[in-house]
């Protein structure tokens, strides 16, 4: 729905941050199979593959690329940044020479956290996702995006909107968009595949934060090889999964 906008004084500096945070989660049966896991990690979300991914979460705002770093790590993992601008553009890049204020960059930073160390063989996979913005861009419009971008078993949605700008009339503004919560930006068909929610709404604070775990699966969903489905220690295996599952979406030992 479109809203009227909010008459500012000047240039909006209102920081808008959104932190995601997800955990995949997988069956391996071996050591043999946890380094297959990692390798299959790396060709799936190495720095090439989530810059691509930073990419379209600029064109899902409605930003535009200044510059981009990506580097990959041994043994494992991968981080990428994009510095942007909140000028309008639809994802392109535009010449720094054209960037006319500092104020006017935001940036996008990922970094991945394969775990392989399990001794009960169930590894997972952790992305941290920051979107960083100031300016009329809201980083919540890629939401919908990065579930849809990765396996989220168990997410961690932060957001924030600090500092002020100010109206045409002087008046300080500490929000330039208002809603009850982050789940109202959120699919209901996505929203479904979630069975455990927790939701904490301080909007006097300007700070919201939604915690989700994904509903029971069968094993064809986190076993690394299909084939493996009839193993005999699979349905320990999925109980121990779920347990995992629980422990980080609750953060206890």
């Amino acid at each position: 729905m479109d809203k009227e906008k909010i008459k500012l004084s000047g240039f909006n500096n209102l920081t808008k941050v959104l932190s995601f945070n997800l955990y995949d989660f997988c069956i391996t049966l071996d050591d043999e199979q946890k380094g297959r896991y990692v390798s299959y990690i790396h060709d799936k979300y190495n720095a090439s593959k989530i810059t691509e991914i930073s990419k379209e979460i600029v064109k899902r705002i409605d930003a535009n690329i200044l510059s981009v770093s990506a580097q990959d790590y041994d043994p494992v993992g991968a981080s990428a940044m994009v510095l942007m601008s909140d000028v309008k553009g639809g994802g392109n890049p535009i010449p720094t020479a054209q960037v006319s204020m500092h104020l006017d960059k935001s940036h996008i930073t990922v970094h991945t956290y394969p775990d392989a160390a399990d001794p009960d063989g169930i590894c997972s996979f952790r992305v941290d996702i920051d979107i960083s913005t100031c300016g009329e861009i809201i980083p919540l419009d890629s939401i919908n995006f990065l579930f849809e971008a990765f396996e989220c078993d168990v997410v961690y949605i932060d957001y924030v909107v600090r500092g002020y700008t100010r109206l045409a009339d002087g008046r300080k503004i500490y929000n330039d968009h208002h809603f009850n919560s982050i789940l109202d930006f959120i699919k209901t068909e996505i929203k479904r595949n979630y069975t455990f929610l927790s939701d904490i709404n301080m909007p006097q604070d300007n700070t919201w934060q939604t915690k989700m775990m994904i509903r029971e699966l069968g094993p064809e969903n986190y076993l690394l090889n299909p084939a493996d489905i009839s193993h005999p220690d699979v349905p320990n295996k999925m109980k121990l999964l779920r347990e995992e599952m629980k422990e980080v979406y609750h953060m206890i030992h």
